[in-house]
Formats: structure tokens, C-alpha cells, sequence
């Protein structure tokens, strides 16, 4: 692996003016590409399998043109103070309303609460009017929305209090590009601080850039929809400067230790690189792994995300090259750039101990104390994570300021905390000698039911083979309570379906909700052994070790449940939620798991690979193991803990959004990576690679034949050059556990 990528890099150095071109035209023409694109049909939501999922199938089968996926909205209407909506004022003006959005584009139909039971509170101050679209929300036109805004403000006008709902409202304070430009920024300084140099801190960003605009036009260009992006932005960037950066790193120490510009970029392509191509190997592991969740959307996320990571190794390996060509002085630190006495100074900086050697030190000298410390402190952040309760936080979790919270907080109101989550129950009477009474009992049956507080008479289709009813629970959408009635409904189908031959289905935003979480839930373990393995063997080829991978893959998961812990005790238990802006506490979104494993998993193990990659290159040119930890913290502790601050700068830009989703990814991706770099591997990894000595380096002889040799420290390199024959592989030293 160092042979071949040390002839790429020296050939991308030679050839740099073509490889840049190169570069150039493949952006260039990916950019046409999906300039030219049919706009992309955006996914539905689905989730093959789930009870939900086949009751909106049945739907869309047995009610045709209903397009039951459609956009809706609620307009809700409330009284002044001692007034009621049913006052002749009131109910003109809410009349006209309702008459106005029924009449406009792509609207099916606009319901009168007036001529719809329910519609109208007890009390009479609240009233709501439904209105259905004929299209998806993200189909829908900027002219549609405006017209749903400006009956709202109609209808302030006439005296009314008027909030709106539904998914036809664009999240108010979604991204859209300011996070990315302030971690752009920030990345920025951080760079420059680490280098110290304009040309070594823009390079990352640019090659970032063009990895992230070949792999984001690529998506588009082959007719993905733009929710597969999100994910492939965000990693592209974090991947594509921390790869650029290790290996702009490496190139700056060949440099200082003497190598001319053309052996020093081969060698740090040679050496840095493949530490690079490994490590996008485990990310593309984790994302390719969403697969197993078996959610169409996510597994194209996933995958569009892993093949941007893809790109960001390729433009690290041959693009980033090509540039260190243009910028061999302009990269390297001031002291280094002047030759004294015809011979190129060294940076005085490198020889002696910096943060990183002198942490090491203090670690190895103390290696038990600081990973019991280490591990007890990570498990009392832990400890919340046990309370971890999943779901989906709609309307309630948004801020008072947004008109969706208002309107949620009016129906709860007026209609009580059910209302928001109705129930959509499907019964298919295809089976059933009385279709009708098969329906009637349903109905009966679900009135019956502990927790339902409401049911509607049940309405069918034009074949009369198939009914829908709607229940309302008393409880909230994110109560577990409704997750409990959800269970007991379907349970109580059976028994239906024994006596009236009758099939009944629960779906609705509510019980989507639920299936996925249950979906996300019994999916976490095969997705975590699934990545975990894979990376556990791609590390044992990179490693040569058993017991590296394995420690590797145990700090990810005391990482990951810190980063869990510090989520369920700020989103449920409601600390530090004022400082943080978060309203209203609730369920951690379904989610989140599964995007905080697969994202944090494989940054994790990128600054695994940097890291530990140095020590075992270090190890294995003859240092004993003590000091080959010094060494490889000399070396990349800087530039690991330069690549995290970057991370951490870029996923906390999500912390001040008002959408609550994207304020939980925010914290939960900034806390992760915070415990994973500068916890588990810049402490609890030294402490241990300190206790086991050299038995960190142990293989047993019979896997040692087995597992391929891929020279990543670039031993060849070193043995004189990647023309020469490779040395015989040396009998591993003889355990000493005390001396490190």
C-alpha cells in the first residue's frame, strides 16, 4: 500500500499541472451534469414492512387519488378573550377564510369547521379548518405557501387569533448553507493556527471543497432527491480537511528532516496517505452499514454520503499532491522556509517536546490512574443514556416563537393533548361476510378502548371493501402512554379479525412515528456489530494487532454513550436547556442513533488510525513501546486535536438552529467528538497501549500468515525506497509489560 501510494504521489507532484486540470474538468463537468439534471422526484417516506406502511399502501390502493402521502395543514382559529369563534363576526371571516384557500393551486380541499363535527372546541373559543394538498410539502409552490400566510394574516386582522400547521409550513430556521460557511470559517482559523501558514491552512479547505462539490453534484446529477445531501455535505467537509490536513502535516516533517519537496510529498502520500485510505475505508463501512436499518431514505443518505467520502480519498491522494507541487515553500512554517548556510533549517519547533509529547509523558507515567479516571468519568456521563426513550418531536419540541408551536399549543387547548396525534385506523373488510358491521364493531371497539377519547363514524371507499376511522388518544403524539395505545389497538385487531374476518391497521403521523422507532431500535445492535466487525478486521490488517482494534472499538462505544448521556440530559431531562435554547423536552428524535454511531464511528476511527498509525510506525523502526507513544503524539497529537476543534466548531454551528432536530444533531455530534478525540483517544488510548507494552503489538504467528501485508508505516520507504526488495519480517519482541 506505501509502495504503490508513494509512485502516486510522486506522479501527481510530476504531473501536477494535469492532475489539477484533471480535477478541474471532472468538477466542471459533474457541475454541468447535474446543472442539467431533471429535477429530482423527491422520496417518500417509507418503511417497507411496518404495520403503518402497509395501512398507507392500502389506502393508496383502495382509495385512488386520495394520495394519502399528500401535504396538509391546519389552520387554527381562536377567539378574543369572551368571545366565541361561532359569533357571526367570527364566523364570517373564518368562512371567508376557508373559502379563500379552498379556491388556490394544488389545494384538494379545505374543510368548514362549521360543517364538520368536532371541529369546534366545547368552550367555543377554538376552531380549526384541515386543509389538503394534492401534492408532497416539497413539491408544494412558493406561491401556494404564501397564500396559506396570507389567510393567517387575514384573519389577524379581523380580530382572530390564527396560528398555522401541518406539513405543508417550511421549517422556520432550517440551514441552509450559513452552518457550513461558519464552519468553513472556522476551520479556517483553526487551521491557521495549527500551520501557522496561509497556504498549508488553505489547502485542506480548497481540496475540501472540490471533493465536496464533485461529490454533492455527482448526487444530484444522478437523479438522488436533496435530503441525500445533508449528510454527504456534512461528512465531505469533515473528511475531506481532515485527511488533507494529516497529510499536508506529514509533508512538512519530511521536510524538516531534509527531503526535497518531490520525495516529501511522495512520502507523505506513502505514509499519511494510506493511514487516509484506511480510515475512509471504516467510514464508508459505517455508512454503507445504514442499510440494515431498512429505511430506503436512510440507506440512499448513507450511501451518497459514503461515496463523497470516497471521493474526499481520492482528491487527498492525487489532487492534494499536485497542489503541494505549486506551494512547496508557501506550506512549510516561516523558520523552515529560510536556508541557513546552504542548507535548509529546520523547524526548532519540531525537536523540541510540545503539548502533545509532554501529555504522553504524564499518561505513561501514570498509565492506570488516568484510565480508571478516564473510563469512571465517561460512565458517570453515561449514566442518562440508561433513561433513553426514542421517538420523533414534532410541533411541541419547536420554539414559542414559531406559528406550528403556537398552533399545537391552541389544539391542545382547546381539544386537549391528543388531538395533535389522531390515529388513522384502516380496516379492510375484504375478508368479512358484513363488510359494515365488521366496521361498526371496530368503531365500537376502539371507543371501548382505555386512552381514546374520541372516535370518528367510520367513512368507505367507493368498492365498500375498506373503511377508515380516525381516534383521538388523550394523551399527547410523544407520550408514552400513546406508544401504549398504539400496541394495545393492534393487539386488540386480532381479536377482530377471529370474529368478523375484517383486517385492522393503525397508521398516521403518530404510529409512523412509533414504527420507526421501534424499527431504529431493532436495528442498533446488527448495526453496531456489523461496523464494529468489519472495522475490528479492517484495523487488524491495518494494525497487525488484536488487541488494538479491540480497544479501539471499546472506546467508540464509551464515547458514543457519553455523547447518548449528555443527549438524554439535556433534550429529556432538561439540563442546561435554557442555556441552549431548547423549549420543550421530550423523546430523543428515532433517529439520532443511528446517525450519531454511523457519523461519530467513523470520525472516531480516523483519528484512531492518525493517531495510533504513528505509534506502530514508530514501534516497528525499533523504539520501545513507551517511547514510540511519545513519538506518535509528537507528531499527530496537534494535528488530531486541530481536526476535532474543527469538527466540534462546524457540528456546535447546528447548536443555535431552531429546529429542534437539528439542535439535538448539533449537540450529540459536538459532544461525541469532543469525548472520542480528546478522552478516549488522546487518554485512555496511550494509558492503555502504556499497560499492555509490547503485547499491544501482539499477533499470534498462525493469523500473522494469514493477514495480508499492507505496510502502512511505510517500512519499504524506509528499507530503501519502494524499489527495493522488501525486508524479512522480524520475530515481534518478547512481551515486557514494564518496560514502556
Amino acid at each position: 500500500m506505501a509502495t504503490f501510494l508513494y509512485r502516486l504521489g510522486r506522479f501527481s507532484f510530476r504531473r501536477r499541472r494535469l492532475v489539477a486540470l484533471l480535477w478541474v474538468v471532472i468538477l466542471a463537468a459533474c457541475g454541468f451534469a447535474a446543472a442539467k439534471a431533471p429535477a429530482a422526484v423527491e422520496d417518500g417516506f417509507s418503511m417497507p414492512g411496518t404495520e403503518s406502511q402497509k395501512a398507507f399502501d392500502l389506502l393508496d390502493q383502495r382509495f385512488p387519488g386520495s394520495n394519502s402521502h399528500g401535504a396538509d395543514a391546519r389552520i387554527v382559529f381562536v377567539a378574543p378573550e369572551g368571545q366565541k369563534v361561532t359569533a357571526s363576526a367570527n364566523k364570517a371571516a373564518i368562512e371567508k377564510i376557508v373559502a379563500d384557500v379552498a379556491g388556490g393551486d394544488q389545494v384538494k380541499g379545505a374543510l368548514d369547521p362549521f360543517k364538520m363535527a368536532g371541529a369546534v372546541s366545547k368552550d367555543g373559543r377554538t376552531a380549526y379548518s384541515t386543509v389538503s394538498y394534492d401534492v408532497q410539502s416539497i413539491d408544494l409552490t412558493d406561491a401556494t405557501t404564501k397564500a396559506l400566510e396570507d389567510t393567517a394574516k387575514a384573519g389577524r386582522d379581523a380580530g382572530l387569533t390564527v396560528e398555522l400547521g401541518g406539513s405543508a409550513l417550511i421549517p422556520e430556521g432550517e440551514p441552509g448553507g450559513t452552518t457550513e460557511l461558519v464552519g468553513v470559517a472556522a476551520a479556517a482559523v483553526v487551521l491557521l493556527i495549527t500551520f501557522g501558514s496561509l497556504a498549508a491552512a488553505g489547502l485542506p479547505l480548497l481540496t475540501a471543497i472540490v471533493g465536496i462539490g464533485v461529490g454533492v453534484a455527482s448526487i444530484v446529477a444522478t437523479g438522488m432527491s436533496t435530503t441525500t445531501t445533508t449528510l454527504a455535505l456534512m461528512l465531505g467537509l469533515a473528511v475531506g480537511i481532515d485527511y488533507a490536513l494529516f497529510i499536508v502535516s506529514r509533508y512538512r516533517t519530511e521536510r524538516t528532516e531534509g527531503h526535497d519537496a518531490e520525495e516529501a510529498v511522495a512520502r507523505a502520500v506513502g505514509t499519511a496517505g494510506s493511514a487516509v485510505v484506511f480510515a475512509g475505508l471504516t467510514v464508508v463501512i459505517a455508512l454503507a452499514g445504514l442499510s440494515v436499518v431498512g429505511i430506503p431514505v436512510l440507506t440512499k443518505m448513507g450511501l451518497a454520503a459514503a461515496s463523497t467520502v470516497v471521493i474526499a480519498v481520492l482528491v487527498a491522494i492525487t489532487l492534494l499532491p499536485s497542489l503541494l507541487g505549486f506551494f512547496q515553500k508557501a506550506v512549510l512554517p516561516r523558520a523552515a522556509r529560510r536556508p541557513r548556510g546552504g542548507q535548509r533549517a529546520k523547524d526548532p519547533k519540531a525537536a523540541r517536546p510540545n503539548l502533545g509529547t509532554r501529555w504522553a509523558s504524564f499518561v505513561i507515567r501514570r498509565p492506570l490512574a488516568v484510565l480508571v479516571l478516564s473510563v469512571l468519568g465517561l460512565g458517570l456521563i453515561s449514566v442518562p443514556a440508561l433513561d433513553l426513550q426514542l421517538g420523533m418531536p414534532g410541533d411541541e419540541s419547536k420554539s414559542t416563537a414559531t406559528t406550528q408551536r403556537r398552533a399545537y399549543d391552541a389544539l391542545a387547548d382547546g381539544f386537549g393533548p391528543g388531538f395533535n396525534g389522531p390515529l388513522t385506523v384502516v380496516v379492510d373488510t375484504k375478508g368479512s361476510d358484513d363488510p359494515k358491521a365488521a366496521a361498526a364493531q371496530a368503531a365500537k371497539q376502539l371507543t371501548a378502548t382505555k386512552g381514546v377519547v374520541a372516535t370518528t363514524p367510520p367513512a368507505f371507499n367507493e368498492a365498500g371493501d375498506t373503511a377508515v376511522l380516525t381516534a383521538v388518544p388523550s394523551t399527547g403524539p410523544s407520550s408514552e402512554d400513546t406508544t401504549g395505545l398504539v400496541h394495545t389497538i393492534r393487539d386488540e385487531a386480532r381479536g377482530l379479525k377471529s370474529d368478523t374476518g375484517a383486517t385492522m391497521l393503525v397508521t398516521g403521523a403518530t404510529a409512523v412515528n412509533i414504527d420507526v422507532s421501534q424499527k431504529v431500535n431493532d436495528a442498533l445492535v446488527p448495526y453496531l456489530a456489523l461496523v464494529v466487525g468489519l472495522a475490528f478486521l479492517l484495523l487488524m490488517v491495518v494494525f497487525r494487532s488484536l488487541l488494538v482494534p479491540l480497544k479501539a472499538a471499546l472506546g467508540f462505544l464509551l464515547s458514543v454513550a457519553a455523547a447518548f448521556g449528555t443527549i438524554v440530559a439535556v433534550f429529556q431531562w432538561g439540563w442546561l436547556a435554557d442555556a441552549l435554547g431548547v423549549e420543550q423536552t421530550g423523546p430523543v428524535m428515532s433517529m439520532m442513533p443511528i446517525f450519531l454511531i454511523g457519523v461519530v464511528f467513523g470520525l472516531a476511527m480516523d483519528y484512531e488510525v492518525f493517531l495510533v498509525t504513528r505509534m506502530r510506525e514508530a514501534y516497528v523502526h525499533g523504539e520501545r513501546p513507551g517511547e514510540a507513544i511519545v513519538t506518535g503524539f509528537r507528531h499527530s497529537a496537534r494535528v488530531v486535536g486541530a481536526a476535532a476543534v474543527i469538527m466540534i466548531a462546524v457540528f456546535s454551528g447546528f447548536i443555535g438552529m431552531n429546529e429542534s432536530m437539528i439542535k439535538m444533531m448539533g449537540v450529540g455530534l459536538a459532544a461525541a467528538v469532543f469525548f472520542d478525540a480528546f478522552v478516549v483517544r488522546m487518554t485512555v488510548v496511550p494509558a492503555v497501549l502504556a499497560l499492555l507494552g509490547h503485547r499491544a503489538w501482539w499477533l499470534p504467528e498462525w493469523l500473522a500468515k494469514v493477514v495480508p501485508q499492507v505496510d502502512v508505516e511505510g517500512e519499504k520507504l524506509n528499507s530503501g525506497g519502494p524499489s527495493a526488495p522488501a525486508p524479512a519480517a522480524e520475530p515481534a519482541p518478547a512481551p515486557d509489560p514494564v518496560r514502556v
